[in-house]
């Protein structure tokens, strides 16, 4: 006899008490694998079917099978096992549609069973009335991604797995009742698995987060003790804007080199450290990338030569830009590079520069334009000059010794070459002074230095050419140059000197050369004889040389033998 409990509407009451407990156990698992493994177990204990089988989604688009439940053997026969997308789309589009639901009889199904999809196979009598459960019947409840749906369940999103059903309690197929609840729960499991995976991906999003901001901390670490303890000196400094360059940041090396405390380096900007002479070197210095030697202002107000690199870095992916500053400190070698240089082009004993320095000097100042220039060219030259004097002014085409290049004009395109900035060297003419200033080259010969070798030996020879120098170099003015030709020959480069300056020059360095000259205890006397020689442009700075050399001669033989030494 049936009970009040077992009428129809008992059964949906139970059932829906049921459905509810198991959705409400779906949304409160702790991951992914936990909701899966709730949705299948739901199958079981809220919809009475003895074996359930969430078949999973994987971004290739197989489908793999995620949980089962109601016969261990089988899950650990089928569990992890994938099956094609192709296959079960087949399956899918076979047999009888129940809504979402698919159903495909045992006499359809015998095609499937070759197929990839991981299954299992049950035994039992076939059916004996219509709607009987046949143990080869399949029947599958799609899940899709929550989207577009109506009240029924029923949805248009992506496939997102689905849910293998088998062996119902009471041994028949499903009625419209039983086929709405697995509807219903397939729906419903979609969105629990749905929000599962979004739970999963913000944990690994937020884990990622952690391990990148761990990851952040630690570099900003790292980089923050590299640049506070680096041997050498660092600097971080704006980039862009009105205070490009100033610094921000310094580590203690750089205090050190500079004798600055950090406090006192942030008000400045490199631009306001480097030494007048090395600004331009700074401002070609390109930002990234950019390397330069140049000399860096001490408190003390000396200059330290410095090798400075810059690089580029970003606070954040769209962050503000700063430059990183490497600043290495190169004095000793900057020093033995000058001690090189000097030695290259100075004379050893006296420290004046030598022959080569001076014939370098001195083409330095002469061009190949010879001296005459036609009727009214210096004119045309002054007006030229004024015409383009804003455009050549600071113009970065001239080079160390003030000469400049024609543009658009090629070499030898007339007498007149607007665009070249060099200064042309003229001489005075005749023998009289008529207010001409040139460049005067005095030629200097030690008369009687050959006797003091031979009778005092070299090294008191050494002695005498050593205050020979320091006399000359101390009777010149700045600018002027004094060297050692050779042997005892030295010669003067004056500018700005006209005939009777030159030889009053001359008359003055040789007083001051015939002055006793005291060697371990002895007085010794050296006489100079001097040509006076004017170089300008179209002469090579051997044919000067060559000029006031001979001149010395003439100078030299007009003078009886017994007044061309003082003593």
């Amino acid at each position: 006899m049936e009970t009040d409990t077992d009428s129809e509407p008992y059964v949906r009451l139970r059932t829906l008490r049921q459905l509810h407990q198991v959705m409400a156990d779906m949304n409160t698992a702790r991951s992914l694998a936990d909701t899966l493994q709730t949705v299948a177990d739901g199958i079981v204990n809220g919809l009475g079917y003895e074996l359930s089988c969430v078949n999973l989604v994987r971004p290739d688009g197989d489908l793999v099978v995620a949980a089962l439940a109601g016969n261990s053997a089988a899950e650990a026969l089928i569990t992890g096992r994938v099956g094609s997308r192709d296959s079960w789309e087949r399956r899918l589009a076979m047999g009888e549609a129940w809504g979402d639901l698919r159903f495909i009889p045992h006499t359809e199904g015998w095609v499937l069973d070759d197929d990839d999809v991981p299954q299992w196979f049950t035994d039992g009598p076939a059916p004996r009335f219509e709607d009987e459960w046949h143990p080869a019947d399949r029947l599958f409840a799609p899940m899709y991604t929550p989207g577009a749906s109506g009240t029924s369940g029923t949805s248009c999103g992506e496939l997102l797995g689905v849910i293998s059903v088998d062996r119902p309690r009471n041994g028949r197929r499903p009625g419209a009742w039983g086929r709405e609840a697995l509807q219903m729960y397939a729906f419903q499991a979609a969105i629990a698995i749905s929000n599962a995976r979004l739970r999963a991906n913000m944990q690994r999003a937020l884990v990622r987060l952690e391990r990148e901001q761990q990851a952040l901390r630690a570099s900003e670490e790292s980089f923050r003790q590299a640049f506070e303890y680096a041997p050498s000196g660092m600097a971080i400094a704006e980039m862009g804007g009105e205070e490009h360059g100033r610094i921000l940041r310094t580590n203690d090396a750089l205090c050190r080199l500079l004798g600055r405390r950090a406090s006192a380096m942030r008000r400045y900007a490199f631009a306001d450290l480097v030494h007048p002479e090395d600004i331009g070197t700074l401002l070609r210095t390109s930002a990234e990338g950019g390397r330069a030697e140049l000399r860096l202002g001490r408190r003390d107000g000396t200059y330290v030569w410095v090798s400075l690199r810059n690089s580029v870095v970003a606070d954040a992916a769209d962050g503000p830009r700063f430059l990183l500053t490497h600043v290495e400190d190169i004095e000793e070698r900057k020093r033995r590079e000058l001690q090189l240089a000097h030695r290259a082009s100075h004379d050893s004993l006296t420290g004046l520069p030598n022959s080569a320095e001076l014939r370098s000097r001195l083409s330095a100042r002469l061009c190949r334009r010879s001296q005459s220039l036609p009727a009214g060219a210096a004119d045309s030259m002054d007006a030229a000059f004024e015409r383009y004097d804003q455009f050549i002014e600071g113009h970065p085409a001239f080079d160390a010794n003030g000469h400049g290049y024609a543009f658009g004009a090629g070499p030898g395109s007339g007498a007149y070459d607007t665009f070249d900035h060099h200064v042309h060297v003229v001489a005075p003419e005749g023998e009289h002074d008529d207010g001409t200033k040139g460049l005067a080259v005095l030629f200097c010969d030690l008369d009687g230095f050959k006797s003091i070798n031979d009778r005092f030996g070299h090294n008191a020879g050494d002695a005498v050419l050593i205050e020979v120098a320091r006399r000359l170099g101390g009777a010149v003015r700045d600018g002027d140059t004094v060297a050692r030709l050779g042997g005892d020959e030295f010669v003067v480069l004056a500018d700005g000197l006209g005939r009777a300056d030159a030889q009053d020059l001359a008359v003055r360095l040789r007083n001051e050369i015939i002055q006793p000259i005291r060697v371990d205890g002895r007085a010794m006397r050296v006489g100079a004889s001097f040509g006076i020689g004017w170089a300008h442009c179209g002469m090579t700075a051997d044919e000067v040389l060559k000029s006031a050399d001979e001149r010395m001669y003439i100078e030299k033989r007009s003078r009886p033998r017994q007044h061309r030494r003082a003593g």
